[in-house]
């Protein structure tokens, strides 16, 4: 996603490399990580979350596919027409909103629309194991959504097995929440469900990214990489910009 104010834009992640060997990493500050993160996750997840949650306590099932798919496809459009970059996140998600939501208009049944992202769900998480096999982690092309990475730390030995360990931990985590959501489509009630299945989703999607961030920082110190939090020349990119990021 490009960035459309200096105070949502990351440095990009490089090393300053000692001659004598190693070098220092410098991660953006959590904060500044958070400002960029969250608007790409409220576009491409939350806002159509929760327009479907409030339209349909008010009107029922059809308007709430209507009117989240409605939101996906006018973000989607606003930013191939002012030509900026379309997030990962954003672009997949649209698309199974849109197969979601055909296939459940049709036969009106939410059973439908909600287990459908289960079923996608598995077949991520076996794509994501399969590109972990083949040495070509899926996992790698998500990541420049959130933090964009100088393609010289991303041809490190040790930063491609980092991707693959955690296509497999992400791939492991889709899998369970997978299997949580098909059990509470099952026992739940639909207005019950849609935020029991958010709940459980975005638990185990924190944990995930914990375990991550966690693994990479290891990940690096063992390659002799001293991580910094705080990316140099931040301070400059933060200062207060003349207008706001639109979501």
């Amino acid at each position: 996603m490009a960035c459309t104010a200096a105070r949502n834009c990351l440095p990009t992640l490089t090393i300053d490399e000692h001659p004598s060997g190693g070098g220092v990493l410098h991660m953006p500050a959590p904060s500044h990580a958070l400002r960029h993160a969250v608007p790409i996750v409220v576009e491409a997840v939350l806002a159509p979350l929760a327009l479907f949650y409030t339209v349909l306590m008010v009107s029922g099932l059809r308007g709430a596919l209507i009117a989240a798919l409605c939101w996906s496809m006018l973000a989607l459009g606003r930013r191939l027409m002012r030509g900026e970059r379309v997030s990962m996140l954003l672009a997949l998600g649209t698309a199974l909103l849109l197969a979601r939501t055909a296939v459940s208009f049709f036969t009106g049944s939410a059973f439908f629309y909600f287990a459908q992202p289960a079923a996608t769900t598995v077949v991520v998480a076996l794509v994501l194991l399969a590109s972990a096999v083949m040495k070509r982690p899926f996992t790698q092309r998500f990541a420049g959504d959130f933090c964009p990475i100088d393609p010289k730390l991303l041809a490190r030995p040790m930063v491609r097995r980092f991707f693959i360990r955690i296509s497999v931990l992400w791939a492991t985590v889709l899998m369970l929440n997978a299997g949580f959501v098909l059990w509470l489509l099952v026992v739940s009630s639909l207005h019950a469900f849609v935020l029991e299945r958010s709940l459980v989703t975005w638990t185990l999607t924190a944990f995930a990214i914990y375990l991550s961030i966690r693994q990479f920082v290891v990940m690096m110190r063992g390659d002799g990489i001293t991580v910094q939090w705080g990316a140099k020349g931040e301070q400059a990119q933060v200062a207060p910009a003349p207008s706001a990021a639109a979501v």
